[in-house]
């Protein structure tokens, strides 16, 4: 069965969540703060995590920071906090999807499908080795070459270059990376803008002047041949 951890202060939310998941059909592991979920992951890895910002102690962005920092689980914000700097901030701490409550357990349980296709898929692209100038993608594998040194991307990360790299020379919208990188029929589009500024901190030699991966105004992004 998949494993969820939730990691919420709020008693009655926790419990809501726990209920609703496993209503679904998930094995939920849970904790009140994120010292307790980060001591819970450690010990037995759940599948995906869903993490409230405003814990005491370490807030939620630290505990994201903390996860990410050795695990590449697909972590998912779930926060009563929906101004565009929280939503931004927990998804360059690393976070995969945000969530603004009351959560729709629906929309919830799409997205956690979704995270696990995923996981279990890898990315789309069907060219084992992808290179775009100095940059060397080799799908199958999983790595990134860039002037032969190897990246680290996380999981998302990588599906989105795959994605790029693929279609290298095409304008893809913000609308067509959700559908094809993240597997969402609708989404909040600051998903792909956050999540190819962190990628372009890793492939870009100037990433305040973008010349792998540029935005076409108005449009969306490409990667030129």
């Amino acid at each position: 069965m998949v494993a969820v951890l939730v990691i919420e202060d709020d008693d009655r939310i926790r419990l809501s969540l726990t209920l609703a998941l496993e209503d679904e059909g998930y094995t939920v592991h849970t904790a009140a703060t994120a010292e307790e979920g980060l001591l819970r992951q450690q010990r037995e890895p759940a599948d995906t995590v869903l993490v409230d910002l405003m814990l005491p102690g370490i807030d939620g962005f630290q505990c994201i920071r903390e996860l990410r920092r050795d695990d590449d689980v697909p972590i998912v914000v779930v926060s009563a906090r929906e101004d565009t700097h929280d939503i931004v901030a927990a998804l360059e701490a690393g976070a995969d999807d945000y969530l603004v409550k009351p959560v729709a357990m629906k929309e919830l349980s799409a997205r956690l499908r979704a995270l696990r296709r995923r996981a279990r898929t890898g990315p789309a692209a069907p060219a084992d080795q992808l290179r775009i100038g100095d940059l060397n993608v080799r799908a199958q594998a999983g790595e990134v070459l860039l002037r032969g040194q190897p990246l680290a991307l996380t999981r998302t990360e990588f599906r989105l270059l795959c994605e790029l790299a693929e279609h290298a020379g095409q304008v893809l919208s913000r609308q067509q990376l959700l559908e094809r990188v993240w597997e969402y029929d609708f989404g909040d589009e600051r998903l792909v803008d956050v999540h190819v500024g962190r990628l372009r901190q890793k492939i870009e030699d100037d990433p305040g002047t973008p010349a792998r991966l540029v935005t076409v105004r108005g449009l969306g992004y490409k990667m030129p041949r």
